[in-house]
């Protein structure tokens, strides 16, 4: 990619924040319509879990791949191939005569989502290379995810309470057709210096281990965790697992480069990731049902009922990447595991129907903190130090870590609010107490993951791992 005049340089980014922004919505907005769509298509807790991670699923599995047929093929062409068929999918998830079309319509919105975020990301990168001016960038990308959550389940909520739940993907429409002129207009191609082959037995290795796990924890409560089906799909799940890591590191060009994971920054960034969006992805799916079902709250109501937590996150997402910038990803990831644990225990010692306001408020203004801050030091300790060739990948790691964690925490904490809790009020509220120290867990693990490979020893690695993937990387492309 030719170096960009400064101001070009930010209209990129503009313009990668707007494919953000339409799948980030999509997500808040979609939670906030969740008992709307049960209602309307008469479907149970396990089909609202397959409405949203029929999305992460398809997405997580794609991400790496999407991220490395960038990197050979173009990141333009593949992000302008990723806006078209999100946006054609939006328009087909507002028609859907039925849960199943609905699920179906998700699904290839996902393929489109998976060209999106990673080589938007990948682009920034490749755009932005001063390190201290790329995380002020990463910390603008983040705060993109706090405008949509702010956003989100107000519009959510009113579109749902005006037009019905259908109305909330013709929004992606108007701004993913303007994203698509404006990139092919400002943003120049780029692509990496020697093309990465296709790797079909590791994608293929990736899709059974995710579907095969969250389909064996959404299901568990019906079927029972003893039933050969779950039993087959948590073997399969395992094995697959096994097989990715016996067999990618004998490929010369893997899905996923394990070698990425010695460095032990980059190692904890997937875990925080995890850990950060299966909170993320509980604390969305439980909430969205306890103020519309429990509460009683209309879908705007609870819209703002959640704003406190999204203008939280809104507000602390540039400090973070400020403070990335300037100081390292330690402390802000340190103030965002304690503020998730905050949250989460908060809300799991004191949490019944009628909760006081207050409470309820200053949970989600904690929750809310720790999102905002979590993001940047992910993304950037993802893409700093590794290869601009292949930024692409590493970028993907992350995001698919990400959309791996929300299907999981939705998966489990749908799995917990399954058997008919949601319709009894004192049932739902013993599930979410345990549904709450979960979340609390995934707080801990960001605390602890964040002071470990934040230090003196872990950025050691970071840098061996840096040049002794630039050695590899010479050699190869002197071999070629």
């Amino acid at each position: 990619m030719p170096d960009l005049a400064p101001r070009r340089r930010w209209l990129v980014l503009a313009i990668c924040c707007m494919s953000l922004l339409i799948v980030s919505l999509d997500n808040t907005i979609l939670n906030v319509a969740l008992p709307s769509i049960q209602r309307d298509l008469h479907t149970s807790v396990s089909g609202l879990q397959w409405t949203v991670d029929a999305y992460t699923l398809v997405l997580a599995s794609l991400l790496m791949l999407s991220g490395s047929t960038a990197d050979r093929v173009g990141r333009r062409r593949t992000f302008q191939a990723g806006l078209v068929i999100f946006t054609a999918a939006s328009l087909l998830c507002s028609l859907a005569p039925g849960l199943g079309w609905l699920v179906v319509a998700r699904m290839l919105q996902a393929v489109g989502g998976s060209m999106l975020n990673p080589v938007a990301m990948s682009i920034i990168s490749n755009t932005f290379t001063d390190p201290r001016e790329r995380a002020r960038a990463i910390g603008v990308w983040s705060g993109v995810v706090g405008i949509s959550m702010a956003a989100g389940p107000i519009i959510g909520g009113a579109l749902v309470e005006s037009a019905g739940w259908r109305s909330i993907f013709w929004l992606n429409v108007p701004i993913g057709l303007a994203a698509l002129f404006l990139t092919r207009r400002y943003v120049p191609e780029s692509r990496a210096p020697r093309a990465r082959r296709v790797d079909p037995v590791g994608q293929a290795l990736v899709v059974v281990l995710l579907v095969a796990l969250t389909y064996a924890i959404i299901e568990s409560p019906n079927l029972g965790w003893t039933s050969p089906v779950v039993a087959g799909c948590a073997a399969a799940a395992l094995g697959a697992l096994l097989g990715l890591l016996w067999y990618e590191p004998r490929r010369t060009d893997p899905l996923i480069d394990l070698r990425f994971f010695r460095s032990a920054p980059f190692s904890g960034a997937t875990v925080i990731a995890v850990a950060a969006f299966a909170g993320l992805g509980g604390f969305l799916f439980v909430s969205s049902l306890y103020l519309q079902d429990v509460r009683q709250l209309d879908p705007l109501h609870a819209g703002l009922f959640m704003l406190p937590m999204a203008v939280m996150a809104l507000l602390t997402a540039p400090v973070s990447g400020r403070m990335v910038a300037s100081r390292g990803p330690r402390t802000p990831l340190l103030l965002a595991g304690t503020a998730f644990c905050a949250s989460a225990v908060l809300q799991a010692l004191t949490y019944s129907a009628h909760l006081p306001v207050t409470l309820l408020v200053v949970a989600y203004l904690l929750f809310g903190t720790g999102f905002g801050l979590v993001n940047a030091p992910i993304t950037n300790t993802a893409v700093s130090g590794m290869p601009r060739s292949q930024a692409g990948v590493a970028a993907a790691v992350a995001s698919t870590s990400r959309q791996t964690g929300q299907s999981l925490g939705v998966a489990v904490i749908g799995a917990l609010m399954a058997g008919g809790a949601h319709t009894d009020p004192a049932a739902f509220t013993d599930a979410a107490r345990t549904a709450w120290w979960i979340i609390a867990g995934c707080g801990a693990a960001v605390l602890v993951m964040g002071t470990l490979t934040s230090g003196r020893w872990a950025r050691a690695t970071a840098q061996r791992t840096a040049k002794r993937l630039a050695a590899e990387e010479t050699k190869e492309t002197v071999n070629v």
